[in-house]
């Protein structure tokens, strides 16, 4: 699969996350990514990093949407593979997929 193929892929799958008391995100301040919203691609893995919570759902590019200005989603931050995640990233790896294919064809030649 292509990165192409895996971030389209991604926007519509479902995440999960905390729900807070109030309508929005639980963000964290975090020294390395700054802040941030834990989400998790599957509702027993919120568990495993929240515990019995209120939870919420929604897919990756709602929620790329609704993040506020400069929040990203880290996702699956207890899973072997975590990573971060915002409108940019997306918008960088569908744009940046075309150029690698086309510089690979081209240093093929």
């Amino acid at each position: 699969m292509s990165e192409r193929e895996k971030w389209a892929a991604l926007r519509g799958a479902r995440l999960y996350f905390q729900r807070p008391e109030n309508p929005g995100f639980l963000v964290s301040e975090t020294a390395e990514a700054g802040p941030v919203v834990p989400v998790f691609t599957s509702i027993e893995g919120l568990a495993r990093f929240a515990g019995a919570c209120g939870w919420a759902s929604t897919t990756v590019e709602d929620l790329v949407g609704l993040l506020p200005e400069g929040v990203r989603a880290l996702v699956d931050p207890l899973g072997k593979r975590p990573f971060l995640l915002d409108a940019r990233t997306l918008r960088e790896a569908e744009d940046g997929d075309g150029d690698q294919d086309e510089g690979a064809d081209d240093g093929g030649s």
